[in-house]
């Protein structure tokens, strides 16, 4: 059969699993549809958790950030697998003790303050749609390739799925749903990554394989890599051009953007008990390190395989995976010098392959000419990948709308049954405006989310981890931490990525720190002007610092409180 048979048939499977979870599993509460009832085990939790984290950068971005950025690449490995660590270790237990539905709730509640609530209602919606932004997209690379479609047409029908099963289902769909998105990810990335790993050196572990000789006798594959690409004028794969700060600062924004996701914290307020957050962390861990100690391995195979089949290879006798990509116009290749051969150099005036680099790991199993149902199960996993975060952020959405916005601040008599029809009205309305995002993205997967992981660093996580640590820590100091930070880290991203791009080189950065990266700077701009601003305003009420000082014993937490 052919890949198109195959994709209709393995993603048709999997999105009918995941419709009937949704339908068996819908909401029918308000603590269902925002935390799934609060009685998710820790083994089912820990699953979604690493659904809901491995998202379209994760799955289909990442590696090939790596492919192209070789060692540079590693900040991403380091951020986002450390920031899972701090979150687990520093948020989690504590923040399920304290048992509100959502990150403003905790915000407003602990910073008594409905101002401060507002401004973290405005932060995690921000956080959310930058991030569902690069899930979109990545529905659309998906569709646009698999099923022969245009970009824009792939986004619409990943929005009409998602929308279904995250509307009618809220938290209790979701989580159930990212269960098995995640076997299906987690499964559809390692069977090619094997595959390939064996075809190229003969080692079944892909992680073994990235540092093992290839099969063929031609020496170790990174240094292979090395050779191949500083022949066609790049640097070596295994050595990094970033500047030390920047490499310090991405990383550091990454971490402490993961401990400040509001998609992500929610998840914990899903289990019976604290006991149960910190298990659910250790085993979303344990499933996240699956994949991202593979990333490394599938983005250097990527790259050798695309450098072989590819690079000085006449034009007639081009791979069919490089015609199959052109119709989606992620891959472009132009004959400058009209020698009849394809030349892939790092000068831009001669170079006459231009590659998006979100398409590695899904044309990967094309590249190695794995069998057509690999090809499809590729497909079926990014669509799990982008899906499960895209309905986690929506609901982070929906909930910040209708549980802090409209039941907290502006019309705090409404019903239950009402609460739920304003969230799932939220939640159709947030689907509608992260498709046009998603047609219309600000960048690649990988660097739209690394905005959105910027913005969470410098907005919540100082004000979370001084809400937890510090009795000191007042309303004032953490609402003008929020602003001061949010609006420094937006403005530097959007002066160098949408008013000046001309401008967007190291020589023009802050002390060399690239708009990836300036979340971490953000952050401790919050952390000192919330620090100063509390010093200098009144300390908060007895109740709040007795509050606090429970929170930081991590037992005895009961359900999730809801009024």
């Amino acid at each position: 059969m052919g890949i198109l048979t195959w994709t209709y048939i393995i993603v048709g499977i999997t999105f009918a699993i995941y419709i009937g979870i949704a339908i068996w599993s819908r909401a029918g509460s308000t603590k269902e549809f925002y935390v799934a009832g609060g009685g998710v085990s820790p083994l089912a939790n820990g699953l979604a958790t690493a659904a809901d984290w491995m998202s379209a950068a994760s799955f289909i971005s990442m590696a090939g950030l790596i492919s192209f950025m070789g060692y540079d690449g590693s900040v991403y490995l380091m951020g986002w697998t450390g920031g899972y660590v701090l979150l687990a270790l520093l948020l989690a237990p504590y923040l399920r003790k304290f048992g509100k539905f959502t990150v403003p709730d905790f915000v407003g509640d602990r910073y008594y303050s409905k101002t401060a609530r507002l401004v973290a209602v405005i932060c995690a919606i921000f956080i959310s749609f930058t991030y569902v932004a690069g899930q979109m997209r990545g529905v659309g690379i998906v569709f646009s390739r698999f099923l022969e479609v245009e970009i824009e047409t792939g986004v619409i029908i990943g929005m009409i799925i998602v929308l279904f099963y995250a509307v009618l289902g809220g938290m209790k769909g979701i989580t159930y749903t990212q269960v098995a998105q995640f076997c299906v990810l987690i499964f559809a990335y390692m069977v090619p990554a094997i595959f390939i790993s064996i075809m190229l050196t003969g080692n079944p572990f892909p992680q073994i394989g990235l540092g093992s000789e290839l099969a063929d006798g031609n020496g170790y594959l990174l240094d292979r890599l090395d050779g191949l690409l500083t022949e066609l004028g790049f640097g070596t794969y295994t050595s990094g051009s970033k500047a030390t700060i920047d490499v310090f600062f991405i990383t550091a924004a990454l971490m402490v953007g993961t401990a400040g996701l509001p998609h992500v914290i929610v998840r914990f307020f899903t289990v019976p008990r604290v006991k149960d957050a910190r298990r659910s962390a250790g085993f979303a861990l344990l499933f996240i390190a699956i994949l991202y100690t593979t990333a490394p391995a599938v983005g250097a195979f990527g790259m050798y395989n695309m450098l072989s089949t590819t690079s000085n290879q006449p034009i007639s006798s081009m791979p069919q995976w490089v015609g199959n990509w052109q119709k989606t116009g992620l891959i472009g290749v132009e004959d400058k010098n009209a020698d009849g051969v394809i030349q892939y150099v790092k000068d831009p005036e001669r170079n006459e392959l231009m590659i998006d680099k979100d398409i590695m790991v899904l044309a990967n199993p094309e590249i190695a000419r794995l069998p057509n149902w690999v090809i499809a199960l590729v497909a079926a996993g990014g669509l799990a990948a982008a899906l499960s975060t895209a309905a986690g952020l929506l609901l982070v959405i929906s909930t910040s709308i209708a549980h802090d916005l409209l039941k907290k601040s502006i019309m705090t008599g409404i019903s239950e049954k009402q609460e739920l029809v304003a969230a799932r009205l939220a939640a159709t309305a947030a689907v509608v405006i992260a498709g046009y995002f998603g047609i219309n993205p600000p960048g690649f997967v990988a660097e739209v989310v690394a905005f959105a992981f910027g913005l969470a660093a410098a907005s919540f996580f100082p004000v979370i981890i001084m809400g937890i640590f510090s009795t000191r820590m007042n309303k004032e100091g953490a609402i003008w931490g929020m602003v001061t930070g949010l609006l420094f880290t937006i403005g530097y991203i959007m002066y160098f990525k949408f008013i000046n791009p001309a401008a967007n080189t190291p020589e023009n950065w802050f002390f060399r720190i690239s708009p990836e990266g300036i979340g971490t700077l953000g952050m401790l701009l919050n952390f000192a002007v919330s620090t100063l601003v509390s010093r200098f305003t009144p300390a908060p009420p007895l109740h709040i610092q007795e509050l606090v000082e429970e929170i930081r014993i991590p037992r005895g937490a009961g359900e999730a409180v809801h009024h």
